[in-house]
């Protein structure tokens, strides 16, 4: 967005906080940076008010925006479909339009009686315009991306798993893509021991387009690596009181936004206790060395891929309905 020539007040990255207990600790830090929002909004004083993502944060200020009198459009929906139904009805009060990028999301908000507009997902034509402009970029059998994360709790809690898988597979060269804003000295203290394992920032697109595998921190990362055609192993642990919270509330059978929406098992998921460096070998060797799973994975892959492009060009249709909308309340 700061590519297009949005002023950024403030990064999300400043506001995100991963995991209840994380939550909890910050919540003074939340509730500032919530205040500070609404009166820089004020100040701009919009005729629409577009909130993409970032539910935690976002939810919190819609009944504030409509009782401000201003338009609220929601894009990318909040994943109440996996843990909290009734929040719709919060949605529907105050949100007057709600843009969705699953395939799913359409008829799961109709049972509650809320018309959404599916416009496809953006990541599908921002990955096919990459792949065009970096063709000579090719695969490449010998490396293994790992993904561990944007966050550094997360990472902390993922890489050193990560890193002593890749210590069993001296034949092959793992690539780390770093997060960004998160200095060298940090993931160097990981590092140090490990001679085929080196790590890069701000190419990860780069490492995925040559990579044979991955392992991947759950989140859009699985997705991405997803529309890369990369066959992937998810890799998920929290917090344990997290956890154990988070598995009591969320409903759904996967955790990795590939598996969801396929609606089985197309990449293996291992989770909390089952992130060990015993079974992320297994499964690792398993995806280098099997072709037959390569090329289910992929089968699928093509299958996800095309049930996301079903709307067309995503932001294309996105930008048409808040221009519709802004302009007369319309989406036509």
């Amino acid at each position: 967005m700061k590519a297009a020539g949005v002023n950024v007040v403030k990064h999300y990255k400043d506001l995100a906080f991963m995991g209840f207990v994380e939550v909890l600790k910050n919540l003074p830090t939340i509730f500032k940076n919530l205040s500070f929002s609404k009166s820089d909004i004020i100040s701009f004083d919009p005729e629409v008010v577009i909130l993409i993502d970032f539910p935690g944060f976002n939810l919190q200020l819609v009944k504030w925006a409509k009782e401000k009198g201003l338009k609220v459009i929601f894009y990318i929906s909040p994943q109440l479909w996996a843990w909290n139904e009734r929040r719709v009805h919060h949605i529907k009060k105050y949100v007057k339009k709600m843009i969705v990028i699953l395939p799913f999301e359409k008829d799961f908000y109709k049972k509650f009686g809320y018309d959404v507009e599916y416009v496809g997902h953006p990541l599908v034509e921002v990955i096919e315009q990459y792949q065009i402009e970096n063709a000579t970029n090719q695969k490449d059998e010998n490396i293994v991306a790992l993904l561990p994360g944007s966050r550094k709790q997360e990472i902390k809690r993922k890489l050193p798993v990560m890193l002593a898988t890749a210590s069993n597979f001296a034949d092959y060269n793992f690539i780390v893509a770093k997060a960004p804003g998160i200095n060298d000295e940090f993931y160097s203290t990981f590092l140090s021991s490990y001679k085929n394992v080196t790590a890069v920032a701000d190419q990860t697109y780069s490492i995925l387009m040559r990579s044979k595998a991955a392992l991947v921190t759950s989140g859009t990362a699985t997705l991405e690596t997803a529309l890369f055609n990369v066959p992937e192993i998810v890799c998920y642990k929290a917090n344990k009181v997290s956890y154990e919270i988070a598995k009591r509330v969320i409903k759904l059978k996967y955790i990795s936004l590939v598996n969801i929406i396929m609606n089985k098992q197309v990449v293996k998921e291992l989770i909390q206790d089952d992130l060990t460096v015993e079974k992320c070998t297994l499964e690792l060797k398993q995806l280098l060395t099997n072709e037959s799973l390569q090329q289910q994975i992929k089968d699928d892959y093509k299958a996800l891929k095309d049930l996301l492009s079903a709307g067309g060009n995503a932001s294309a249709n996105a930008a048409t309905v808040v221009f519709n909308y802004a302009l007369n309340g319309e989406t036509s």
